[in-house]
């Protein structure tokens, strides 16, 4: 939607004059307007967000977003889904591989294409705008903001833990969760260092906290606790339908793999960054997952998992006894640091698209004192807290993971379009055509499964939402049809927040 608040502000900035009022001008500008009299002092610079990731930080930001709720609350779905240790354990293993293939999908895909906004870009650049506004009009009101929900739901669940309450109550939980994402906003529209630097202390602290269950794990381990570890695939289901809903569960926990994409302008050197902290953090992730896994496994049977209301809990109390309290605070420290990666990565989504017209234009502006994307990162919290009242979490996984997985299949399969229509770009990493391959198919496997043999509403559900962008496409987007007074909105942003417009540069 191409509502611009000033004809001529393409970028323009807010300035004081002497009479309180506030006036814009643009940054290109060779010549300062005539403000004579007066000592306004004009900023003759590009308002634009900073490169402020590096390699360390830009691991931290997957590692960090990855491991988040995830691994805390998918064990058990994961196993109920495949019936047996052994095949959770092969689940658990083979989403690793897959979300590895995926991510040096990505790492190619970033280098060619090297704008932010994930997959956004990408398939606006091999398929048109169509696809492209599906999947913003998609990630933007479902998948981000679900994920945000899904994990601050488990930050207010964990949270509930250390209060006797009578009973279950859901209150308490989502006002936990609503004051959650409502501190990470504050994060982030502050500064995208700040940002980076919470994702960065927030991955350390949970990491050692996973380092104490995986060596607890091994303790018991040694120790001869291995009898859930015989005859590990008993019971395994043969269901194609229920296989793949254990991957989407265990996909679910390694979810944020894909989120340094989102940000490749305000990363350092990402030809060289992107895929090294793509395949670094994935690995490091897949390793944990699993000796985690095996651990939750030395201290509690199958069955007892499965009854589990809180795992690492259950651990925390069969094998560190007076200090379990550790369990709930890591992972109070794991949502809120995945909860800050996934806003981090998805505030940029909504900062892209309506840069390049597919969303209102205002929520493509930068904060131009902090240089972070203020309108986009306020949408997506607004959205987020809409996203816990209904409160599930496992139809939020469901929904979420078929909407995600048709659109990493659907980009990936714009690599290999890539190939054939960028032949001569310069590419720092080039994947062998068969991880795409291979990806894509995986991936059309994971989102028609389900679907073929035991059909479920959500998922008809989830796809209707998709189509159902094009109603607002048409309209707003085609036909650039106006609504009365939202230009006068976008002024009012403008002024009261002091956004300006960011527009896209290459790199030279």
């Amino acid at each position: 939607m191409d509502n611009r608040a000033f004809e001529d502000s393409e970028k323009s900035t807010i300035v004081p004059s002497e009479n309180g009022s506030r006036k814009r001008y643009t940054t290109e500008s060779t010549e300062s307007p005539d403000y004579s009299g007066s000592d306004v002092s004009i900023r003759q610079e590009k308002v634009r967000m900073k490169k402020t990731v590096g390699l360390i930080s830009g691991t931290s930001l997957i590692v960090g977003t990855i491991i988040g709720s995830g691994i805390f609350i998918s064990p058990k779905s994961v196993l109920d889904r495949t019936g047996s240790v052994g095949l959770s354990l092969v689940v658990w293993t083979a989403s690793g591989f897959l979300a590895l293939l995926g991510s040096l999908s990505y790492a190619e895909l970033g280098t060619v294409i090297r704008k932010s906004g994930g997959e956004y870009s990408y398939i606006k650049e091999a398929l048109g705008d169509i696809p492209a506004f599906l999947f913003a009009w998609t990630s933007v009101i479902v998948v981000r903001t679900s994920s945000m929900g899904i994990i601050c739901l488990t930050f207010g669940e964990y949270m509930a833990t250390f209060f006797p309450y009578c009973g279950s109550p859901i209150i308490p939980i989502k006002l936990v969760a609503a004051l959650a994402i409502v501190s990470l906003g504050v994060i982030n529209s502050y500064s995208t260092t700040l940002a980076g630097r919470t994702q960065v202390v927030f991955t350390f602290v949970k990491l050692i906290a996973l380092i104490i269950i995986v060596i607890g794990g091994i303790v018991k381990l040694i120790q001869g606790n291995v009898s859930q570890f015989q005859n590990s695939f008993e019971g395994t289901t043969t269901s194609p339908s229920n296989i793949a809903l254990a991957f989407y569960n265990a996909l679910w926990a390694y979810d944020g793999w894909n989120n340094l994409n989102y940000v490749t302008e305000e990363l350092k050197d990402p030809a060289k960054n992107l895929p090294r902290a793509n395949v670094l953090g994935v690995m490091i992730t897949t390793v944990i997952y699993l000796l985690v896994n095996i651990s939750y496994l030395t201290a509690m049977t199958s069955l007892e998992l499965l009854n589990s209301p809180a795992v690492a809990v259950t651990w925390g109390d069969r094998v560190l006894g007076g200090a379990a309290v550790l369990m709930p605070l890591s992972v109070l420290f794991s949502t809120f640091g995945a909860a800050n990666g996934t806003l981090f990565g998805g505030g940029r989504v909504v900062y892209v698209a309506a840069r390049e017209g597919h969303l209102p234009e205002m929520l493509s502006y930068v904060q131009c004192k902090y240089y972070t994307p203020f309108p986009s990162i306020i949408f997506t919290i607004v959205i987020s807290l809409i996203m816990i009242i209904p409160g599930d979490i496992s139809s939020l996984v469901d929904f979420f993971s078929f909407s995600a997985w048709l659109f990493y299949g659907v980009t990936v399969s714009c690599l290999i379009i890539f190939r054939f229509t960028k032949k001569d770009v310069e590419r720092p990493i080039k994947v062998p055509i068969v991880i795409p391959i291979l990806f894509v198919l995986i991936a059309i496997y994971l989102v028609i499964g389900p679907i073929i043999e035991s059909p479920q509403i959500e998922l008809l559900y989830a796809f209707l939402f998709i189509i159902g962008g094009l109603l607002f496409y048409f309209p707003f987007v085609y036909f650039k049809l106006k609504i009365k007074g939202f230009e006068w909105l976008t002024t009012s942003v403008q002024l009261l927040c002091e956004v300006v417009p960011s527009p896209y540069e290459p790199e030279s």
